[in-house]
């Protein structure tokens, strides 16, 4: 199991990505955290100190599906360089992995995934 942080412009598009991946059966759960300040180095190689507001999308998923993830992602993000970290997960409640998997895994009676 992965836990991948990304944060998002703004809420609006944290739901899409997060509700793109769950359509596409990516990831089983995502939870939006609101109100990050960052502060970063940008533009890249100048020293200077940005500071903005985001929103923080997590995403549960199964490492198997980290780069179709990530792939995702990138196609939806506004930015041009999103930050997409994935966070191994060292331990989980047997019952909540098993619902998390099966859920990406889930497969219509007669065909494909749904």
């Amino acid at each position: 199991m992965l836990i991948v942080y990304v944060t998002c412009e703004n809420i609006g598009e944290a739901k899409k990505i997060g509700r793109h991946l769950l359509e596409k059966r990516l990831c089983a759960c995502v939870n939006i955290l609101g109100n990050a300040n960052p502060m970063f180095l940008w533009p890249p190689k100048s020293g200077n100190i940005d500071e903005s507001q985001e929103v923080v999308l997590l995403v549960k998923t199964l490492e198997k599906k980290y780069s179709e993830v990530e792939k995702e992602i990138i196609k939806m993000h506004s930015y041009d360089t999103p930050c997409i970290i994935a966070l191994p997960v060292l331990h989980v409640a047997q019952k909540y992995y098993e619902w998390l998997k099966g859920e990406i895994e889930f497969t219509r009676k007669g065909g494909g995934k749904q």
